[in-house]
């Protein structure tokens, strides 16, 4: 469900309409975060450790409301609900677009992305399943510990989705951090959104 925001009456009306005329409205920020205990947790619990990351991160996308804004048109819509399509990997290293449900019980959507990386593995191609706006795009890089990632762009496409990137697990001073790339749209998006994105990732990694 998605309800329409009111942009006349919106405290960020004017930031809005500034960013929205921008040709690439979009900016990024790259910051170390400390998986310890959400890979402690993924090893005793018996699960992938990246189907336990990745909805801990879609529990903090959700949990901001911004990052469930979208631009459809002219206007500003607010979903009840985000989901992710991830980049799946195949054996023959190309990967395809996939669609997995958010659920905020773990299991629901462990079982929903198992069935899905299933899915794409068994498909070819890029485009697997329609498109839809209620989404963050994210992709994972786990052979490399970058300090920053660009993000390919059409300026030419109506695009307001977050993209999330993810690179290599690494131990650090007793501890194990990735980095974690999170670009967003500046009409839709302020630095203080995207610090409470951070500060409640780090928080649902840390149960």
């Amino acid at each position: 469900m998605k309800h329409k925001i009111n942009i006349e009456s919106w405290n960020r009306k004017e930031h809005f309409n500034f960013f929205k005329q921008f040709e690439n409205p979009y900016y990024g920020v790259t910051a170390k975060v400390d998986c310890t205990q959400a890979y402690l947790q993924a090893r005793q619990a018996g699960v992938s450790f990246f189907n336990y990351y990745l909805h801990k991160t879609m529990l903090a996308v959700n949990s901001v409301e911004y990052f469930r804004y979208r631009i459809e048109g002219d206007e500003v819509y607010s979903y009840d609900s985000i989901d992710v399509s991830a980049t799946i990997l195949r054996d023959d290293h190309t990967f395809g677009f996939s669609n997995i449900k958010f659920h905020e019980d773990f299991d629901l959507f462990d079982e929903g992305l198992k069935a899905e990386i299933e899915r794409i593995k068994n498909a070819t191609g890029l485009f697997t399943t329609g498109y839809q706006e209620n989404i963050i795009h994210f992709s994972a890089l786990p052979w490399i510990d970058f300090s920053s990632i660009s993000q390919p762009f059409s300026l030419k496409a109506a695009d307001s989705c977050p993209k999330i990137s993810v690179g290599k697990l690494v131990d650090s001073d007793g501890k194990k951090e990735m980095s974690f790339t999170v670009y967003v749209n500046h009409a839709l998006v302020d630095g203080y959104h995207l610090g409470q994105f951070y500060t409640n990732l780090q928080e649902f990694l840390n149960q």
